[in-house]
């Protein structure tokens, strides 16, 4: 199969392998794009402590050494692109996703009908089974044929590419965050804390973001209300009222990965390196559990090459730096 397991990371994504010829377009600006930054929150920028030295980070990662980075003034979107969002943009455009162009995308397992399991997966990743290869998976058919996102406009649009996060970006007259500025924002004015909201996952007993409950892969108890991805507001926002900054969806970054570059590069607003063959991901997803993938934590990354998608990324915006 075309899949390729070198950058999973337990639930994190797998990595496609196929680069056939094709034209990613970059979509002019548009009118529309006002109208999708009315949900934008201005914040100050200014220094904080980027990274982590917890003891159950993952150092492979390049999560460490703390340091003090700044980051000028931004607005960004409160919350991730959602289904109805992407949908404009795919009405005003007609853009075809990577998923649709490569006419197959990666689903979680437990997300596929049991009836219809071996009609609709192809194969499956091999250092990581749950991950399934779906014909016809994309973002408006999610588990693949005989799915839709209809009842779910205010989900997060999944099945998306740093390509295709890229095309809408340009479109509505946005951009993609750096690392530095979506660590900033999920921190969400606190210092060093492991999530947006303090250093206790479940605190006094409420569910402050959507991931997995139970045993990974296998049976997700659902305590968090969800088993899959849920509307984009459905958990409390942190300090600077910004949702679904950790759980939910993987959102994707401008940088390049690389687990070493920041020990040494510029950190005043840092934009990671010039070059790579994979881009950052931040904040986990619905199928994080601390057995597997501790990555819900705001300090923790991720990667996946830039026409990978799955049916737990999705991404946020942000605008021009103001001030």
């Amino acid at each position: 199969m075309s899949a390729s397991d070198k950058t999973a990371r337990g639930c994190c994504s797998p990595a496609r392998e196929e680069t056939p010829a094709r034209e990613i377009r970059l979509e002019q600006p548009s009118a529309e794009g006002p109208q999708l930054q009315e949900n934008m929150v201005s914040l100050p920028g200014g220094r904080f402590l980027m990274g982590t030295d917890y003891r159950y980070a993952f150092p492979q990662d390049g999560e460490g050494p703390v340091r003090e980075v700044v980051v000028d003034p931004f607005r960004i979107a409160a919350t991730p692109v959602s289904n109805e969002q992407f949908g404009r943009f795919i009405k005003a455009t007609r853009y075809v996703t990577e998923a649709e162009q490569f006419e197959w995308s990666f689903v979680f397992w437990a997300h596929i009908p049991k009836a219809r399991f071996s009609e609709l997966v192809e194969d499956t990743v091999a250092a990581a089974p749950w991950w399934c290869k779906v014909p016809g998976a994309s973002w408006k058919a999610p588990e693949g044929p005989g799915s839709n996102v209809a009842t779910r406009d205010d989900h997060p649009v999944v099945h998306i590419s740093w390509n295709d996060a890229a095309a809408y970006c340009r479109w509505s007259g946005q951009r993609l965050p750096t690392e530095a500025e979506w660590e900033y924002a999920a921190r969400g004015g606190l210092e060093q804390k492991l999530y947006p909201w303090g250093d206790e996952l479940v605190p006094g007993g409420e569910h402050r973001c959507n991931i997995w409950q139970g045993e990974f892969p296998r049976v997700d108890t659902g305590e968090d209300g969800y088993t899959g991805t849920c509307p984009v507001e459905a958990f409390p926002a942190n300090g600077y009222e910004l949702y679904s900054m950790t759980g939910n969806t993987w959102e994707w970054c401008s940088d390049w990965f690389d687990a070493t570059f920041h020990r040494t590069a510029n950190r005043n607003n840092p934009q990671g390196p010039t070059q790579g063959v994979a881009r950052v991901m931040k904040g986990g997803s619905f199928l994080c559990h601390r057995s597997y993938c501790n990555r819900y934590r705001v300090a923790a990354r991720s990667s996946n090459t830039p026409d990978s998608s799955a049916s737990n990324i999705g991404f946020r915006c942000v605008s021009a730096r103001v001030g």
